[in-house]
């Protein structure tokens, strides 16, 4: 008769071996993973790649504020642009790889020459005319509005802020 013991819940005389990443539990199975784990970091061009994905979105955004566009909806905007959903899009901004193929598509409906999502650019020097003029705009915003206003857009903001990657 076999009887369920109530800390593990196998019957008599059954063993069991769990699988644990844990580096004092199962020692011989885990021998090499601690390596992969230790060392795994993200290559070089998709590090690259994400930060001229994210630079190519900031021009969109630059040029879409400078003609007036509102900023709601300016994300799927780019998406669309790039002719990918904006799931696609944001899993890029925060941890999807880009592939090749992507990064081709990428390059060329933001008006990029091929292989420029692949190389290192430097950040701008400086403001550009276009953010210079948004900072004059919400410097205006912000010293028209009264202490509720003030906080309305303080607390606008942080939202805003809080979803950029």
């Amino acid at each position: 008769m076999n009887v369920e013991t109530p800390a593990t819940g196998f019957s008599d005389g059954e063993e069991r071996t769990v699988k644990s990443l844990y580096w004092g539990v199962n020692a011989r199975d885990n021998a090499g993973a601690h390596l992969l784990l230790r060392f795994h970091t993200l290559p070089d061009h998709t590090v690259t790649r994400r930060r001229n994905a994210l630079a190519l979105f900031q021009e969109f955004l630059s040029a879409a504020v400078t003609e007036g566009a509102p900023p709601k909806g300016l994300e799927q905007n780019f998406a669309a642009a790039m002719q990918i959903s904006p799931s696609m899009w944001s899993q890029i901004k925060s941890a999807r790889p880009i592939g090749d193929k992507l990064a081709r598509q990428l390059e060329h409906r933001g008006g990029k020459p091929a292989g420029w999502l692949d190389q290192p650019h430097e950040p701008a020097a400086g403001p550009d005319p276009a953010e210079e003029r948004f900072a004059l705009l919400a410097r205006a915003a912000w010293r028209a509005q009264d202490a509720a206003g003030k906080r309305n857009l303080a607390r606008q903001m942080k939202l805003a802020q809080a979803r950029v990657p």
